[in-house]
């Protein structure tokens, strides 16, 4: 008997049997099964997630009726007066909420039965997310892996490039392709303990393990291993209390280890260096196992190019400098009539390891799935069952097959004739689609050195700011505080410069276009006054403030553009203040939640000080702040004086590098770096005293 990979408390939190266990390609047949297992639910439905969006379509338009996400849950609430749904969705900054729907605790574009609990986790450490997709069906069935119940994502197998039904409020979006492993039994019963200790940690309420009589397991969904043991790894974020979870990364490194003949790798990120280092210790090896990477062609947006798809680049070249046997290959799956600047969007967590191992979840091969955001992935172990290490094989197979439009019968025989992989890759890749060699071209010091910053490792910062009766942390704190906030700036400065080097602005961004435009709107009577009130609306959008005021410091100067700005940011300050008089204190209580309880109740103790200090070290949204300072009643002249004390450090640093890039846009060697290095200094003070004030005030 082959000696388990599994070590429960080191690289899986539970090892559990799964009597049925399914693998659900892409989110067609994804959303169907989870739409049956729901209809059979008697008792409860717990849903956790990245992102949840009621106007999911579920059954697209030319496959059926058209159900909605939201509407199919309500009827189901509404039908079983017994069932109880909860779902648990990640409080996301505003970032990224583009394509979210606006909160259902709002009630504007979903409004929840009464039988249903919606839920943000906000537990998440500055930077880092829930990242978990897990669905409980009366305790007895559970779905994982990479999809979550959200806007553009369902696709068929086929990822044609013109796909009628693939349309997300009329709008197409492009082919997306995950992975998802629905278990029963005692698997599903593990993964309800981790779904349950997500709810607790994120509402403090206890849920009971549910019980019904019924079995939820949907019509269609056809079993591909029977009896299979599987091993539940976690990745949760270091805290104050807390060294983490990093079972994941474990995990990942033991497959690693264990692989005698082939790695194969699907996913939507690839820039973990520690993985990227046991990687490359095997092809340093002279019989080592092939490996054979897939992941997507493109990035989403600008800032995942200079970030994810930066870091990938450097990884893929080290690791195909270090592959002196030809046994690493970087592919991605190539759609033929695709429009440009699009590709088939692999956003599946997957590693298969000889015919021995399966691994299916929610984390990437990047730093913050391996220590930063909450993880959960599944990994089937065949432990010598020649069923099982059959049906894990065909599953890769299957993969494979998707990408080249094949058969799972020919990709399993072309590998076996040609050896491995890579060669059968290359026979089968004659038709248009086809897995393509990742191109990886070298990156600049300068992109890599911005791109770090947006893979980190672990938490940044804790999760939460203790400010009420717990002593106030000395010197060691104010010091990393002073180091984030230089860091910051360094990064601000050398995001910039990318922005505007590396896209279109390089263009427009000019001395001759900046200085035009800003005598021009100096010129008008109406300037000034614009600019003070541009900074209310640009608060309730969550738009960048300092944006702003670099504008205000182009056009108007230095010190004239930091009074403007000051002036506008109190003005926003106070419009978004006043309204929280009308709250009452409890609502605000009860709304704030476990993240801002602290800040809830330090305002009714330290008024002034407890502005100033959130003003240095903000802990949430502006206007959120305001508007519990407001119902907390602090007083207006405490709020105006400690904004202005607080957001000081800020408004200095935006005003004198707003300045310094006006000097640099007339003349680089007008640049002061001692005023650039005085504008931190007086942060860094300012930070301390922050510090001195609330310490004494204690």
């Amino acid at each position: 008997m082959p000696v388990s990979l599994f070590r429960p408390g080191e690289n899986c939190a539970a090892v559990a049997l799964a009597p049925r266990a399914a693998f659900i390609v892409d989110a067609e047949d994804y959303f169907r099964h989870f739409a049956r297992a729901c209809e059979r639910a008697e008792r409860d439905i717990l849903i956790l997630g990245w992102d949840f969006d009621s106007r999911t379509i579920l059954v697209p338009e030319g496959s059926g009726e058209p159900v909605r996400l939201g509407e199919f849950l309500d009827r189901l609430a509404s039908s079983k007066r017994h069932l109880r749904i909860r779902i648990l969705d990640w409080d996301y900054p505003m970032v990224f909420g583009t394509d979210r729907e606006l909160p259902p605790t709002l009630g504007l574009a979903w409004k929840p039965h009464k039988r249903i609990d919606f839920r943000f986790d906000d537990t998440h450490p500055v930077a880092g997310s829930h990242h978990q997709k897990i669905v409980l069906v009366d305790g007895a069935l559970a779905f994982s892996g990479g999809l979550d119940l959200t806007n553009k994502r369902w696709d068929t197998r086929k990822h044609l490039a013109e796909e009628p039904r693939r349309v997300h409020e009329g709008t197409p979006y492009p082919p997306f392709h995950d992975v998802m492993i629905a278990v029963d039994g005692e698997a599903a019963r593990e993964l309800g303990q981790v779904a349950r200790s997500r709810w607790k940690k994120a509402t403090g309420e206890t849920l009971a393990e549910p019980h019904a009589g019924a079995d939820p397991w949907p019509d269609g969904l056809e079993v591909d291993a029977a009896g299979a043991k599987v091993a539940v790894s976690l990745t949760a974020p270091r805290t104050d209390d807390s060294e983490g979870v990093r079972q994941v990364e474990r995990l990942y490194l033991d497959m690693i280890a264990a692989a005698k003949r082939s790695i194969y790798i699907e996913n939507q990120y690839f820039t973990s260096r520690v993985i990227g280092d046991a990687l490359a210790a095997r092809l340093a090896e002279p019989d080592g196992p092939e490996i054979v990477v897939v992941t997507r062609l493109l990035s989403h947006g600008w800032l995942e190019e200079i970030t994810m798809t930066t870091l990938r680049v450097r990884l893929v070249r080290e690791l195909r400098d270090a592959d002196v046997h030809k046994r690493f290959h970087a592919l991605y799956p190539h759609v033929p009539g695709l429009g440009e600047g699009t590709c088939l969007d692999i956003h599946s967590k997957v590693m298969v390891v000889d015919d021995q191992w399966l691994r299916i979840g929610s984390a990437n091969l990047s730093s913050r799935s391996m220590g930063m955001d909450t993880e959960c992935d599944v990994t089937l172990e065949a432990a010598g069952d020649a069923k099982l290490a059959a049906a894990v094989r065909r599953f890769r197979d299957c993969l494979i097959a998707e990408h080249m439009d094949s058969s799972t019968e020919d990709v399993a025989r072309a590998i076996d004739q040609a050896g491995s992989i890579a060669a059968a890759v290359q026979v089968l890749g004659r038709g248009e689609k086809k897995l393509t060699r990742l191109e990886a071209p070298e990156p600049s010091e300068a992109e890599l050195a911005v791109a770090k910053v947006g893979d980190p490792g672990e938490p940044l910062f804790e999760p939460v700011v203790e400010l009420p009766e717990t002593p106030v942390r000395q010197s060691g704190g104010t010091r990393m505080r002073l180091l984030l906030a230089v860091g910051a700036l360094l990064f601000a400065a050398l995001a910039l410069a990318l922005v505007w080097t590396h896209t279109p602005l390089k263009d427009y961004v000019t001395r001759e276009n900046a200085t035009r435009i800003g005598s021009a709107f100096t010129g008008l009577w109406w300037a000034p006054i614009a600019v003070v009130l541009a900074y209310t609306p640009a608060s309730f959008i969550m738009f960048p403030r300092w944006i702003i005021t670099m504008t205000a410091v182009l056009a108007f100067g230095a010190w004239e553009g930091f009074v403007l700005g000051f002036a506008g940011v109190i003005l926003a300050g106070i419009a978004t203040f006043a309204p929280g008089r009308l709250v009452h204190r409890e609502t605000v209580r009860r709304l704030a939640g476990q993240r801002l309880k602290p800040l809830t109740r330090f305002m009714e103790q330290r008024g002034f000080v407890a502005v100033t200090l959130v003003r240095l070290v903000p802990i949430a949204p502006f206007p959120v702040v305001n508007l519990v300072m407001g119902a907390m009643r602090v007083r207006l002249w405490h709020f105006v004086l400690g904004t202005f004390l607080g957001m000081l450090p800020g408004m200095l640093a935006a005003t004198v590098l707003s300045d310094q890039l006006a000097a640099a846009l007339e003349d680089p060697s007008k640049v002061s770096w001692w005023l650039v290095a005085a504008a931190v200094a007086a942060v860094g003070a300012l930070a301390w005293f922050g510090q001195r004030m609330v310490r004494h005030a204690r």
